[in-house]
């Protein structure tokens, strides 16, 4: 009987047993690495369990550093559950850093759309919070239906995050290519993932950019246009139209508020 009573105490507080309490409001403590991991928790609801944050949070938390510079002291000294960063962090890095108990989630959520469900039904399966299973089924629900509802009509369009400054331009093999590309425009940058575009690059200027691949939309994710980008001088008829970052550089479930926009700005290619 002894036996029996000591496995059951071990098992009822073991990091696993925490996890699967779940089920019963009990919640994991989380460190979550990125801005963008926590707030993917406050939409499956568990904000409430996040007890550490990355140095570019705005949340009242203690930090942990950043996603390629863990605080392993700050870390340790929090004891948790779970620790979720993304698949850019060293795993061997961090397995060195986090309490031998804890467990250890690296997401990747840049290079496709359903990444992102993928990541949120990988918390639950690990966290045992099957109250978010169906806002899992909604999201993945709702951001397919929204992209149906774009028809890109197969206009050439460059992907490009400003105008001004360490401008980039996406390609093959991110998030941001393959959300246009399934609402059915044409991507035509043709270096994967993606292209820097500065003084001493292959392409060194927007406008150089422009004129090579002549776009007929010119989608920039940023607050709004700048000089930078009024001062392009494009060899074709071009429209270059702006969208918030927000709603679409950061792999998270603002991207249906961003469709929302995509959407209404339909008039602008038919």
């Amino acid at each position: 009987m002894r036996y029996y009573f000591f496995l059951f105490i071990f098992l009822l507080f073991s990091p696993l047993s925490l996890l699967a309490q779940q089920g019963n409001n009990t919640c994991p403590r989380i460190i979550s690495q990125s801005p963008y991991i926590s707030e993917m928790l406050d939409y499956l609801g568990m904000g409430k369990c996040i007890i550490g944050v990355s140095r570019y949070s705005k949340r009242d938390l203690p930090r942990t550093g950043g996603i390629l510079d863990p605080d392993a002291e700050a870390i340790d000294a929090l004891m948790p559950d779970l620790v979720i960063t993304s698949d850019w962090a060293d795993r061997e890095k961090m397995q060195a850093i986090i309490p031998q108990e804890a467990k250890l989630l690296r997401l990747k959520s840049f290079s496709r759309m359903d990444q992102l469900e993928d990541n949120m039904k990988t918390i639950v399966r690990l966290t045992g919070w099957k109250e978010a299973d169906k806002k899992i089924d909604r999201f993945a629900s709702a951001w397919r239906k929204k992209l149906q509802q774009v028809k890109g009509n197969a206009r050439k369009v460059l992907l490009l995050s400003s105008c001004s400054g360490n401008a980039y331009s996406f390609g093959a093999n991110t998030r941001l290519y393959d959300l246009f590309t399934r609402a059915g425009f044409r991507v035509i940058e043709t270096k994967e993932k993606i292209r820097h575009i500065r003084p001493g690059e292959e392409i060194s200027s927007v406008t150089a950019l422009v004129n090579q691949y002549q776009p007929e939309l010119l989608f920039i994710f940023e607050r709004r246009l700048n000089k930078q980008c009024q001062m392009i001088v494009p060899k074709v008829p071009l429209k270059i139209i702006s969208f918030d970052g927000q709603y679409f550089l950061n792999p998270n479930v603002k991207i249906l508020q961003g469709l929302d926009i995509l959407i209404s700005k339909n008039h602008l290619w038919k």
